[in-house]
């Protein structure tokens, strides 16, 4: 799994016994259920281009990931913390909208994933928290360096063979349509700031304090861009999507 290739917590042979390998693997394995419930929803629901469902997802595992954690475990545990707190509240959110339009089968499938990612959220932040509390500086100089990349999901490579753009259209409207927007973006850092006490670590170096004023500032410097560009917001544009038989779908 990718987590597992972390300098210092790596699974060199792919099958370790130790607590941490298995762990991670039946995280990952986990995962894979969410993917395959949820694909075969789609098939069912007769409404999608399963063929090029599947071809986006051969062509996403042939792409790869890179999330920019560089094997630093500090960063990839940072970066698995925030990922899995967007993905509680990205299927929340979807669990919300289904059930307002009448899918409560689409909702409690989402319901029941959103559920999984928190369980996996609180194991990752917890690590977080410990790593601050043994190792301070260090830590927030990772969080700082995560957050200065932008938390980028980890299918960002993502394409159909025909749409480079493929996954920032898909972002452009799940923002539209309010399963995961700018402002759910930053509260999870809000929240996260909040929960590993941040603002009140003490005992940094100097590069430690420049990275705890970096994050703890940054909130409120998003969401101020964010209303400006609201507030400029051009014209909707639409885009075809191969997924739903190449309809155009407002971004």
């Amino acid at each position: 799994t990718w987590i597992n290739k972390l300098d210092g917590v790596g699974d060199e042979s792919g099958s370790s016994l130790t607590p941490w390998a298995i762990w991670s693997r039946s995280w990952t394995a986990e995962e894979n259920r969410h993917g395959d419930l949820l694909k075969t929803y789609l098939y069912l629901s007769g409404r999608v281009d399963m063929h090029m469902i599947e071809k986006s997802i051969h062509y996403l595992l042939g792409a790869g990931q890179d999330v920019g954690t560089e094997n630093n475990p500090y960063m990839g545990f940072v970066y698995a913390s925030f990922q899995e707190r967007a993905t509680f509240v990205s299927h929340g959110n979807m669990a919300r909208l289904a059930k307002e339009r009448g899918d409560l089968v689409l909702a409690r499938i989402c319901g029941t994933i959103a559920a999984d990612e928190k369980r996996h959220e609180n194991a990752y932040v917890k690590i977080v928290e410990k790593l601050l509390e043994v190792d301070p500086t260090e830590t927030m100089i990772a969080i700082s360096n995560m957050m200065r990349r932008k938390i980028t999901m980890p299918a960002h490579l993502m394409h159909d063979g025909q749409n480079p753009h493929l996954f920032d259209n898909f972002s452009a409207v799940a923002q539209r349509i309010g399963v995961y927007t700018t402002n759910d973006y930053v509260d999870i850092l809000d929240f996260l700031i909040g929960r590993w006490k941040l603002e009140k670590i003490e005992n940094l170096t100097s590069e430690g304090q420049c990275a705890q004023e970096f994050v703890c500032g940054l909130a409120p410097r998003i969401r101020k861009l964010q209303v400006r560009l609201d507030n400029h917001r051009s014209t909707k544009i639409h885009h075809k999507f191969s997924w739903v038989f190449n309809k155009e779908v407002s971004l």
